[in-house]
């Protein structure tokens, strides 16, 4: 039965109301791990280190020899040309450099060869199994062992005498110690009987020092902060350090009291960051974040599941399946998603991963995720293992390879998405396909985690190809994470679809936030409405600044409307698009936006795309920005150029419309 207009007008308005979502506090804390801890008991639940077997050690010949001896073929190789390598040297000069010139590179790129040598030697004696890499193994624990601090420069600082050189009377767990300590374990675990050959000393050392640096620790002391148990948010830290943790603990501590001691601190601690998560999943860190949030909260949960047999489970909460369903709703095509805050536009989840939490929670979706990922990659190889030699994320990827061949492969290509926690939408013009116009947009506020001052940022894909982008965040140094953040480019509002009011960008903090968000879905048109004035500081002097973005299907373009009043008008405003492509302001009204490395359109060029707004009240400018970062380089090439539309007159209140379209 057709409805009258009178009760369609009544159902938007209910639709809308019921869409108009203020930004979610914290919700009340959940503590899930905890209450099924207590529920089954957890210290008599769990098995015993030596009772522990999540994967075949290397004594299970079968279980290796089962692996297409291509796939063992490709590992052994690269086992065998490590071995003509030499071990990186770690010079306390080199440390140093993270306090001289903020540079925190060089040192790492030295730290994480050890680590990703170490973990191709131990793959290769596995798939071989005829010893020719037990030595240069032992080597590799020995060294490590050896070292003064297992972190990473950019992190000594927890230390209580500050940054600079590490004290090694006092060891604090980041995130490297944590996958350092990991890895030690499962190899002590993987191939251990064959070290005792060389020496019982090295197996020795290794526990020593993983209880030393990691087990002691993170066990004795509740100031971490990454714990969750102080004052201070946690992030992505929380599940990537407490994943190695645990890990270290199954596979090593073999004191029953301690070992119970230790995993219900963990299930206390994961707990935490479980409960900042809103009901949505969504990942204010973005998708390149997901990898070590979400995904790692999953290798969390898989360990207590086995160490448990299957008696801790949560994997039927609503929360823990809506983290892992994140990352295919952040997908745009291809290598792209949607990129908050410091995370990256091209990401490539690992497919084993996805594929595999999708299994658990019980989302063949998400596990056809996994499945569609891993035939864009191809089959797993040593370049795939992580730089910092996390061998838990390379046994399930080899040994678990048929059933991920197996399922059919899903690629999420939703028409409409929203997390109204996270307060971001995202909207494609053809659902089901990558083809055609894609916009996505967020409220949020300027405290999130790697926050960059961004509220109400807007970007735009056409056929899976950037038009309008959120540029992400260079190589990290000294200044990320200072009170000099936002002296950095890419992190301030007008590198982002976002206007600057009587001269004045977004602040950052808690404060400055969106206000009046809705979203609204619809067959012909997605709308998105937010009032992003006060994410400005009170000299911009803006009371509203409510701007609609809208993916009209029928028309084929994305509308960016605003309309605005100011207390007092000081400048013309200035609004903001940064772009990877070649740009042609030459016509007022029309801006030409075309693939790089074609001529403009006013000389003859091809025109992809372009940008409308009304010549007579804005002028448009166009600066091009270098792009040199060895991090941002490879998404967007060596250049890009931000359009500036300048209004002609400072106004008190306003409104205006840009319109984007295929110039096709």
């Amino acid at each position: 039965m057709k409805a009258s207009p009178c009760r369609a007008i009544l159902l938007f308005l209910l639709l809308s109301l019921f869409l108009l979502t203020p930004l979610s506090a914290s919700p009340a804390p959940r503590r899930l791990l905890e209450r099924k801890a207590d529920a089954i008991d957890l210290a008599r639940a769990l098995a015993s280190a030596d009772a522990f077997r999540p994967y075949p050690t290397i004594a299970d010949r079968a279980a290796w020899a089962a692996i297409p001896e291509e796939r063992r073929r490709v590992f052994v190789a690269e086992a065998e040309r490590q071995l003509g390598t030499e071990w990186a040297v770690l010079p306390a000069t080199r440390f140093l450099d993270y306090v001289r010139d903020g540079n925190r590179g060089r040192y790492e790129a030295l730290l994480f060869s050890r680590r990703g040598k170490l973990a191709d030697l131990v793959l290769g004696e596995l798939l071989e199994g005829q010893g020719r890499f037990t030595d240069a193994i032992a080597d590799g624990l020995w060294l490590i062992c050896e070292e003064s601090y297992w972190g990473v420069p950019a992190h000594v600082g927890a230390q209580k005498r500050g940054s600079g050189l590490p004290d090694v009377t006092e060891p604090t767990v980041d995130l490297f110690a944590a996958e350092t300590g990991a890895l030690l374990a499962w190899t002590d675990y993987l191939v251990g009987e064959r070290l005792d050959a060389v020496h019982p000393l090295v197996r020795e050392r290794v526990r020593l020092e993983v209880d030393r640096r990691i087990l002691t620790p993170n066990l004795e002391r509740d100031d971490f902060w990454w714990m969750g148990f102080g004052p201070r948010e946690v992030n992505n830290w929380n599940p990537w350090i407490n994943s190695n943790w645990l890990a270290s603990v199954l596979l090593l501590e073999r004191d029953p009291e301690r070992r119970g001691r230790a995993v219900g601190k963990i299930a206390r601690s994961l707990d935490r960051f479980v409960d900042a998560y809103p009901d949505d999943g969504g990942c204010d860190e973005g998708p390149s974040y997901w990898g070590r949030a979400g995904a790692s909260l999953f290798e969390s949960l898989e360990l207590l599941h086995a160490a448990t047999g299957g008696r801790l489970d949560v994997y039927r909460e609503p929360v823990v399946r809506a983290i892992g369903q994140y990352i295919a709703r952040a997908y745009i095509a291809g290598d792209f998603y949607v990129d908050m805050g410091d995370a990256s536009a091209k990401v490539e989840p690992e497919p084993d991963l996805v594929f595999r939490y999708g299994r658990a929670v019980g989302d063949p979706s998400l596990a056809g995720f996994g499945s569609f990922l891993a035939a864009r990659r191809g089959p797993f190889g040593p370049e795939d293992v992580p730089r910092y030699g996390s061998l838990a994320r390379v046994l399930p990827a080899l040994l678990g390879t048929r059933a991920l061949e197996a399922t059919p492969p899903v690629e999420p290509l939703a028409g409409e998405v929203w997390l109204p926690d996270l307060q971001m939408m995202a909207a494609r013009e053809r659902p089901g396909s990558p083809a055609g116009l894609y916009v996505a947009a967020w409220g949020g506020h300027n405290a999130q985690s790697h926050n960059h001052n961004d509220v109400g940022n807007v970007i735009v894909y056409s056929d899976g190809q950037p038009v309008l982008v959120d540029v992400g965040a260079p190589e990290y140094t000294s200044k990320t994470f200072s009170p000099r953040r936002y002296e950095i480019w890419t992190m301030q509002s007008q590198w982002h679809t976002l206007p600057a009011i009587n001269g004045l960008d977004q602040k950052d903090g808690a404060e400055y936030r969106a206000r009046d968000v809705a979203f609204t879905p619809g067959r012909d048109a997605v709308r998105f409405g937010l009032d992003i004035a006060p994410a400005y500081p009170p000299e911009a002097r803006v009371t509203r600044w409510r701007r609609e973005v809208t993916l009209d299907r029928r028309k084929r373009e994305v509308v960016l409307a605003e309309d605005w009043a100011l207390g007092e008008s000081r400048e013309p405003i200035r609004l903001h698009f940064v772009t990877p492509l070649a740009v042609d302001v030459a016509t007022p009204g029309r801006v030409v936006l075309s693939p790089p490395g074609r001529a403009p359109a006013s000389a003859g060029g091809e025109a992809g795309h372009v940008l409308l707004y009304d010549g007579r009240r804005f002028t448009a400018s166009v600066e091009e920005k270098a792009v040199t970062d060895s991090r941002l380089q490879p998404i967007w090439g060596d250049r890009l150029s931000r359009i500036i539309l300048t209004a002609r007159d400072p106004f008190s209140r306003g409104s205006h419309s840009i319109v984007v379209r295929s110039a096709h």
